[in-house]
Parts: structure tokens; C-alpha cells; sequence
């Protein structure tokens, strides 16, 4: 037992990574936490009734504890998209048969919020900021513990401030979306390994390190540098109990995985994943992409055509730096192997 394991009632120091946009399962949530670690949900594209339904399915699959996730708004998000955003995509929907969406409708976070206070999930994470404080005091009176998502050392400190359980560390290396709320992404890019002995050094919460970490080398460099425990993402998503299309798993596991980019051009906001003809091809509009959620909801229709041909070349593959370096496909497998990693560690006399 540590710090972290104590405070979340969990037996493993290891943290399934959330994945928003539907490559969560109840399923590998319960595998992970039943086998020992945290298995996580990323809600945040739910409306409240979603994230109510969401928990009760999750305690009728592990009785273990268990995270739901969710983003935190940014200021001045766009509930429009302009029609030359709308132009820049239009051959894609022509080859795929698509329209472009005729609104922009996102969940109503102070609803997701209140759905949260109402289940009462063990566990309830944020990125992308942090929630208000009122929200965090009617959490702690309910007893859910609530931990902040931080990518650079003032965000963790930020996040201890607030009062909130714990802090996960994200470095760069982490696939997916990139989290940093204080400062832009472009100044908020910190290794992970860089990043966790500071964070460390900075606050006295529990700290979760997450970023490129597939493989037991991974997590006893996270501990041995200070943190409490490691949160692995995209070792998990690329197991047979992720969400993730067949095709984007069988990415993960190739070579294809060396090559990663930062990229805004499926979502309006920075996200690591594998580099793909998309990507390739409209790498000039970088800039010009409208902010989440109005860009997510321009590629939507392009996204989910994709997924439904298996066209590799337009879904937007998720990946850290480390997937190749992911375990069995099996999710309790690849717990196991972690597992067994953690008991050879902690006893200097096993060979």
C-alpha cells in the first residue's frame, strides 16, 4: 500500500487511462478494477442521464472501486462553425457520402456535474481544467474523491489548491488529448519524465504519472522519480475490451505507432495519435481548424463513416510514444503482466 492505493481502496498502483469519444467500455473499466488497479470511464461526451446510467452499469460490473471522467469547459468555445470551416472538409464528405452537421450540441457540464453529485461514482477525474469549488465541496461531502489532471507543475499545484484528492501528471508523451488549462499547449509540453519529479517536489497530494508508460520499465521509473502511482492509456486501448475500432488497435500494435503527432484537426484541441493520410494532408490548416467543439463536430460524420469501412487513413488513431511497448491484448492479461512485474520488484529475492 502507498499513498494513492490507500486513498483509492485499490490493491495495484496502476490506473487505466480514460479515453473519451466512446473508446471506454464498462467492460475493461471492470476488468481493471476487478483485477487490482483503477479501471476509468471517459463520460464527457454523456448528457447527465448518460453519466447516471453510465455509474450504475459500472457498479453492476465491479463492485471494485472505479473513475468516471470528465472535461472542463474552456472559455470562449465556439457553438458555431463558419462555412469555409464547413468547405475545408466538404471533399472528404463527398468521397465518404456524408453531410456536415447542421448544429454544434454538446452536454451541459453543469448538468454532467450534478449527475456526478447524484450517482456518487467512488471516483470522478477531470482535464482540461478544474471544476468550481463549489461542485468539489459537495463531492467531498458525498465522499467521491476527485482528482485533477495537470501538465506542467503550476497546473498541479492548481490542482492541490483546490482541494482535490490527487494529481495526475500527464507528460507529452501521453496519447490522446492534451490537457493544460493554465498556460497554451505549445508552453505546456513537459516529458513526463521531466515532469513527475517536480510535480512531486511541488505538492504533497498523491501523484499519478501518465505518459508513455506501457511496461514495468515505465512504471518503476515513474516511482523510482517520485510518483505514487502510473496511469497507462494507450496499452490498455489497445486491448480487445477497449473501445477502439479493430483497425485502430491493430495500429497500436504496429510499426505505424512509432511515428505520433500533436494535432488539432479531428477535434479543434491538441491530441497526440498516430500519423495517418488525414493528418498528412491537411497539415497546413493546423491553425486555421475552428476550437473544439465545432471542428469535433464538423469531422464526426467524417470519423464515423471511416469507422464503419475501417479507413485507417481518416479515424483519428490515439497513441502515445510508448505503444509498442503494450503487453498482451487481453486486458486481464496485461494487468497480470503489470502485476507480476510490481511482486518481482517489491521482492529483492525473486529471480
Amino acid at each position: 500500500m502507498n499513498a494513492f492505493t490507500e486513498l483509492a481502496g485499490i490493491e495495484l498502483p496502476i490506473v487505466q487511462g480514460p479515453f473519451g469519444g466512446g473508446l471506454s467500455t464498462v467492460e475493461l473499466l471492470g476488468t481493471v478494477s476487478d483485477g487490482g488497479g483503477l479501471g476509468s470511464y471517459g463520460a464527457h461526451i454523456l448528457d447527465g442521464q448518460g453519466i447516471v446510467e453510465l455509474v450504475a452499469a459500472c457498479r453492476a460490473r465491479t463492485r471494485r472501486p472505479f473513475n468516471i471522467n470528465l472535461w472542463v469547459p474552456q472559455p470562449g468555445e465556439p457553438t458555431a462553425a463558419a462555412d469555409a470551416d464547413k468547405d475545408r472538409l466538404r471533399p472528404y464528405y463527398a468521397e465518404l457520402g456524408v453531410e456536415p452537421p447542421h448544429e454544434i450540441a454538446m452536454p451541459d457540464h453543469a448538468e454532467q456535474l450534478a449527475a456526478i453529485l447524484e450517482s456518487a461514482p467512488p471516483i470522478a477525474s477531470f482535464v482540461m481544467g478544474i471544476p468550481d469549488a463549489g461542485f468539489l465541496a459537495a463531492a467531498r461531502e458525498r465522499g467521491i474523491l476527485t482528482f485533477g489532471t495537470a501538465t506542467t507543475v503550476e497546473e498541479a499545484v492548481a490542482v492541490q489548491a483546490a482541494g482535490m484528492d490527487a494529481v495526475v501528471a500527464s507528460g507529452s508523451d501521453a496519447g490522446g488529448h492534451r490537457g493544460a488549462f493554465l498556460r497554451p499547449v505549445h508552453e505546456s509540453l513537459v516529458g513526463t519524465f521531466s515532469l513527475i519529479p517536480q510535480v512531486a517536489q511541488a505538492v504533497s497530494i498523491p501523484v499519478v504519472a501518465a505518459g508513455g508508460i506501457a511496461d514495468g520499465r515505465g512504471i518503476a521509473a515513474a516511482l523510482l522519480l517520485g510518483a505514487d502511482a502510473v496511469q497507462i492509456g494507450t496499452g490498455f486501448l489497445a486491448t480487445e475490451q477497449s473501445g477502439a475500432h479493430p483497425v485502430h488497435r491493430a495500429a497500436l500494435r504496429s510499426e505505424r505507432a512509432r511515428t505520433t503527432v500533436l494535432t488539432r484537426l479531428f477535434s479543434g484541441r491538441t491530441a497526440r495519435g498516430i500519423a495517418n493520410e488525414f493528418v498528412r494532408d491537411m497539415v497546413a490548416f493546423e491553425s486555421d481548424v475552428p476550437a473544439y467543439p465545432a471542428q469535433n463536430a464538423l469531422m464526426t460524420p467524417i470519423r464515423q463513416r471511416a469507422a464503419q469501412r475501417g479507413d485507417l487513413e481518416l479515424l483519428n488513431l490515439w497513441s502515445g510514444q510508448s505503444a509498442a511497448l503494450a503487453g498482451s491484448a487481453d486486458a486481464s492479461e496485461y494487468l497480470a503482466q503489470l502485476r507480476e512485474y510490481l511482486s518481482a520488484a517489491a521482492d529483492p529475492n525473486r529471480s
